[in-house]
């Protein structure tokens, strides 16, 4: 079925979540959302202050930031924020944000950590969102554990809740000249992507490229870092 086709439930309130409150979910995004609450705090820990080191991480988030502010007014998602970092930082620099995580329990840390801010608990594939509601789209390695064979579909939803023009960033793992790889990350299978078949993948989903970033790993990093900022082209 189609992404546009179905919508999932979203928990918005403030009372406890779980797996259970997201109707619809395939069981391959289940066991994602279950494979994340369970190292929720841990993962939230590691990831918390991971920017501070990153200055190319940030200064490709600081180049989205500012085509968002640059186009017309209006809300950007970050699709899989996780415990809300990289939500904050962008609200940090002006950017009306809000977060949308699979982990009920990621989203429970967010909105503790950032209570002035909105996190709801939801999925990539099939947005509780109008189409061409959004001023931009951030997804900030959310979109490691999507299997290759699905990842048309997560992007064209992505084009679907943009308007046209809106930018999109995208943030992976690079596949380093190999074609795309799954491999044994922390918490469960994730694929490392070619930046040129990633863009290419985007392009046909209704994006155009406006520039990419490559880095390769720093201390403690496994495989190099890819970033691909994007724009949503006109529907034809």
């Amino acid at each position: 079925m189609p992404p546009t086709a179905r919508r999932f439930a979203v928990s918005t309130g403030p009372r406890s979540l779980s797996v259970a409150d997201v109707t619809g979910l395939s069981a391959r995004a289940r066991a994602t959302a279950h494979a994340y609450d369970a190292v929720a705090d841990q993962y939230a820990d590691l990831v918390r202050d991971e920017l501070e080191g990153l200055p190319l991480d940030r200064a490709i988030l600081t180049a989205f930031a500012d085509l968002v502010r640059d186009g017309e007014p209006g809300p950007v998602a970050e699709l899989g924020c996780g415990p809300g970092r990289i939500t904050h930082h962008l609200h940090r620099m002006g950017v009306e944000i809000f977060g949308i995580d699979l982990s009920p329990a990621l989203i429970g840390i967010a909105r503790a950590s950032f209570p002035g801010l909105r996190f709801d608990v939801g999925s990539m594939d099939a947005l509780d969102l109008p189409g061409d509601c959004l001023a931009g789209v951030v997804s900030w390695y959310s979109i490691i554990h999507i299997p290759p064979d699905d990842m048309p579909a997560y992007l064209t939803e992505f084009r679907r809740v943009l308007r046209a023009g809106a930018p999109l960033l995208l943030g992976f793992f690079e596949a380093a000249g190999e074609p795309v790889t799954a491999f044994d990350h922390k918490v469960i299978t994730a694929y490392r992507w070619p930046i040129d078949t990633l863009a290419r993948t985007a392009g046909e989903a209704g994006f155009t490229e406006i520039g990419r970033m490559l880095r390769e790993p720093g201390d403690g990093e496994r495989f190099r870092r890819g970033h691909l900022l994007m724009r949503a082209a006109d529907r034809t």
